[in-house]
């Protein structure tokens, strides 16, 4: 996103929101002048009537009543037509507000899948670097493992990102660390990421899910290691840390008392500015999210929500980023139609 654009839709939200609160404002005035249209208007005939009993006496009177009648007339329509325009301007206001959240989705997505596709790219690369290689190549050599330890552990205080990563051999046990050594020799050849890495003979992503070992929600990133003939020897792995990914959520410029979620393929909440709701809301009672689960892939909906009132949700399924597919997650962002 370039410079200060995520500035200008936040000026650009409140505007409208301001213009359609003054429109509140004006249209509490238009009311205001309908009861005192429909006032004189009832004023008007009765002076009629009063001017009716007077006979000669009461014309003046009743040519008074007359205008006034006429005026409250005028009024009245002239207000329906304020209405009408009061209305429009609401609703292009908001279909302006829905563009620009969608917009907002777009850009929040498009910023995570580039963001994971750095770290699919990163496990390729490293799973190929020579002190991975020659640990699973040489397991009886603890000195390659050593080699293969100091590695990790220099990535992962150079790159902050990642919890951890590990070496694991063909048999499933692991045999080198970069920062949890208590895990080196404990077997995990019954875990999905390493039967479905062993299995593909690819790169296999993991949802995102709360780690016991690291003690924080994470996302797995795990490739095979390989000789020079493309047999595998084992598989490279890496612990990503979710929480740097709310350096993209909460930078975000939405207002207060808007929302951002980004939900897995299943609608469950995967990240939102209130971390309460990660892995325990489900929005898959949405509209937004029932029309990305039937094929939409951007859009919005407005919806009526109990204690809110209407809200705009916006919508945008991931697209990947080049060589990462992604895998199915969304971001939704809800406005509130003031």
């Amino acid at each position: 996103m370039e410079p200060g654009k995520g500035q200008a839709n936040l000026n650009v939200s409140i505007l409208l929101n301001e213009l359609k609160q003054a429109n509140k404002k004006m249209e509490d005035v238009i009311k205001t002048i309908n009861q005192i249209a429909s006032q004189a208007n009832l004023l008007s005939l009765n002076s009629a009537i009063e001017a009716a009993r007077a006979g000669e006496a009461g014309r003046g009177f009743s040519v008074v009543a007359n205008e006034i009648k006429r005026f409250a007339d005028q009024s009245l329509s002239t207000n329906k037509s304020s209405y009408e325009l009061i209305h429009n301007i609401q609703k292009k206001a908001n279909e302006v507000i829905a563009v620009r959240t969608v917009d907002v989705a777009y850009d929040t997505i498009d910023k995570i899948d580039r963001n994971l596709f750095e770290r699919n790219c990163d496990v390729q690369a490293w799973a190929t670097f020579d002190a991975v290689i020659n640990s699973v190549k040489h397991p009886e050599d603890k000195q390659r493992a050593t080699d293969a330890t100091k590695f990790m552990k220099n990535i992962v205080d150079i790159y902050e990102v990642y919890y951890d990563m590990f070496v694991v051999d063909t048999n499933g046990t692991v045999i080198a660390a970069g920062v949890h050594q208590h895990l080196v020799g404990r077997s995990v050849a019954n875990r999905e990421w390493f039967t479905e890495t062993m299995k593909r003979n690819d790169v296999v992503v993991t949802d995102m899910y709360y780690s016991e070992m690291m003690q924080g929600h994470a996302m797995n990133y795990s490739c095979p290691v390989r000789d020079e003939k493309g047999n595998i020897l084992g598989v490279f792995t890496t612990r990503f840390n979710w929480e740097f990914i709310y350096d993209i959520i909460d930078t975000v410029k939405i207002d207060e008392r808007s929302e951002l979620y980004v939900i897995n393929k299943h609608g469950k909440v995967i990240a939102s500015k209130n971390r309460n709701e990660v892995l325990t809301k489900d929005l898959s009672n949405l509209e937004a999210v029932k029309k990305i689960k039937s094929g939409d892939t951007v859009g919005y909906t407005i919806e009526t929500e109990y204690g809110k009132g209407e809200v705009i949700y916006a919508y945008c399924l991931t697209k990947g980023y080049n060589a990462y597919k992604g895998l199915g997650w969304s971001v939704i962002v809800g406005e509130v139609i003031d």
